[in-house]
Formats: C-alpha cells, sequence, structure tokens
C-alpha cells in the first residue's frame, strides 16, 4: 500500500517535533529552578508559586517527551497503522495538565486573599530581583511560543501545537507573577490574587481546547466539508465511479485512513469493478496530502439509477 509521503519526511516531522518537545522542557527545567529558588530567596510568593507551575510543566514534559518518541515507532502486527496516534494521547495529556494547572492557580489565588484578608502583610513587598526574574520568564516564553508555533505549522503536530499554546499560558501566568510583584512593592497586594484568577480562567479555557482537540482526533469522524468535496473532485475523474455513497476517516497522528464507499455499473465483472476501486484509491493518495490508507467498497448500482456522483445525506 502507497502512503502519503516518503520515511526520510516522516522522519524528518518527528526529529522536528522531538526537537521542539526537548527544547521546551530543558526551559521549563531551567525556569522551575530559576523561579522556585529566587521566589524562596526574594520573598515572593507569586513567583514561587509560577516555580510550581514550571514544575508540572517539567512532569508532563517527559512523559510528552516519551510518547512522542514512541509515536515514531513502525507499524507491528499489534498496530497496522503505526504508532502516530500517540501523538493525539500525548496532546491530552497536555491538556489534562493544562486544566490541573489552572485549578491550581486559581485554588491558590482564594489561598492568598483568605491570607490578605486574615494576616495583613509584613513587609514591603518581594526583593526586585524577583521582578526582573518574572520579566525575564515572559520574554524567554515569548520566544518560546513564537518558535513552537511555527514548529507546529511545519509539521502538523497536534502535540507540539498544545506545547505552543501551554507555552502562551506560561506567558499569562508570569506576567500576572510580574504585575503581583509590581504592585506588591507599591503597597496593594491584592492586585496579584486578583491577576492570578484572570489567568486560571485564560489557562483552564485553553486547556479544555486541547482535550476537545485531541479527543476529537482519538474518535472516528467524518472529514471535514473541504476535505470531502476535495475528495469527490478527485473521484469524479475516475472513470467507472457513478455515485459516491459514504466517506469517513480516522485520523492517525497527522495522518488519515478512509473508507470509501462508491457505487458502480452492477453489470460490470468483478474485476473491473476491483480495477475501479485501485484507481479510485490511487487517485486520492496521489492528490490528498497525509493520507495513509484508502479502502473503498464498491456496490452494484443501475446506469438509470445513478446520481452524478453525489453523496448520499
Amino acid at each position: 500500500m502507497e502512503e502519503c509521503c516518503s520515511p526520510v519526511d516522516a522522519e524528518q516531522r518527528r526529529q522536528k517535533s522531538m526537537l521542539a518537545v526537548q527544547v521546551g522542557l530543558a526551559a521549563n527545567v531551567l525556569l522551575a529552578i530559576l523561579k522556585a529558588l529566587f521566589g524562596i530567596l526574594g520573598h515572593s510568593p507569586a513567583l514561587l508559586a509560577d516555580g510550581i507551575n514550571s514544575t508540572s510543566d517539567v512532569a508532563y514534559g517527559v512523559v510528552v517527551s516519551i510518547f512522542v518518541r514512541l509515536s515514531g515507532k513502525p507499524a507491528d502486527h499489534e498496530h497496522p497503522y503505526g504508532h502516530d496516534q500517540l501523538e493525539s494521547v500525548a496532546a491530552v495529556v497536555v491538556g489534562a495538565f493544562v486544566v490541573t494547572t489552572a485549578i491550581a492557580i486559581f485554588w491558590h489565588t482564594i489561598d492568598t486573599v483568605y491570607e490578605l484578608l486574615t494576616v495583613p502583610p509584613e513587609t514591603g513587598g518581594a526583593d526586585l530581583i524577583t521582578l526582573w526574574i518574572a520579566l525575564f520568564v515572559v520574554g524567554l516564553k515569548l520566544c518560546l511560543t513564537l518558535w513552537t508555533y511555527g514548529v507546529s505549522r511545519r509539521v502538523g503536530n497536534g502535540v507540539v501545537l498544545a506545547l505552543a499554546q501551554d507555552h502562551r499560558n506560561d506567558i499569562f501566568a508570569s506576567s500576572a507573577a510580574a504585575v503581583g510583584i509590581f504592585f506588591g512593592r507599591q503597597g496593594y497586594p491584592w492586585i496579584d490574587p486578583l491577576a492570578g484568577a484572570v489567568v486560571s480562567l485564560i489557562i483552564l479555557h485553553t486547556g479544555v481546547e486541547i482535550l476537545r482537540s485531541a479527543t476529537a482526533d482519538l474518535m472516528d469522524t467524518l472529514p471535514g466539508k473541504e476535505l470531502a468535496e476535495k475528495m469527490r473532485e478527485a473521484l469524479r475523474e475516475v472513470a467507472g465511479v457513478l455515485e459516491i455513497e459514504e466517506i469517513h476517516a480516522h485520523r492517525f497522528g497527522p495522518y488519515l485512513v478512509v473508507n470509501l464507499t462508491i457505487g458502480i455499473d452492477g453489470a460490470l465483472s468483478v474485476a473491473a469493478g476491483d480495477q475501479i476501486a485501485t484507481e479510485a484509491e490511487e487517485t486520492l493518495l496521489a492528490r490528498i496530502e497525509f493520507l495513509r490508507r484508502v479502502y473503498v467498497h464498491y456496490h452494484p448500482i443501475q446506469q438509470t439509477e445513478a446520481s452524478p456522483q453525489e453523496p448520499k445525506p
């Protein structure tokens, strides 16, 4: 069976995806240590909480790194379509951690508000160095976000896109920490939990979107209207295809496996029907990017009953 792209292209795609995961993991390790250390030494609960957030990023980064590496394994007897679907599983892991992080930040804001109401702050705020650390984190995460989004567009990997979205969330979280540190030094400690609450809601929304997209990839879904129409246009060029009855697609990582049911002249022989089905399969593989397999089923219909290649509703 012919595949949509060469092994070299697939290997380059995996290498670029793995690079994005490893760079993100290394950055999160560095930032977790930096924020936690200066959060403690600089008396900044906001920066320390952000450091705990980065520690959770490191934890899921290790898991995602394993999943992305395993997704590159070739097909075997138990996994005839390969292991690319592990990319969607890894995206689910990222989404789950993002949602957990949002809940943790929101809970932290509630705890901070309670402390402010019961125990007035005794200090004039965190040390100035903590503000510079928070601003450095914002700059670094901004660069990581732009770079990772670029990689995700080039490789079409859902887990890399999810990582880019998480880097973007870290910009919000670190910005909230910087705002909280700044206003805390000015005598307005309540700004910190307020900013944290807003950020937690933004992060929660992103996590839910990541989970929604990743779980949709793990379930059998019909192709979108644009892709379905592109398939119909390609099949109109195949002689002998009188009707397109059904188009079903299932995603495996960046690839699609398509099950197609067509109608052909019932007077044709089985061999002639098989030739039409083979031509339909080869046409779709040649015209549609990222198709890994195409399975064509054909049904006999009478010429007078044939509609002009329109699928049934």
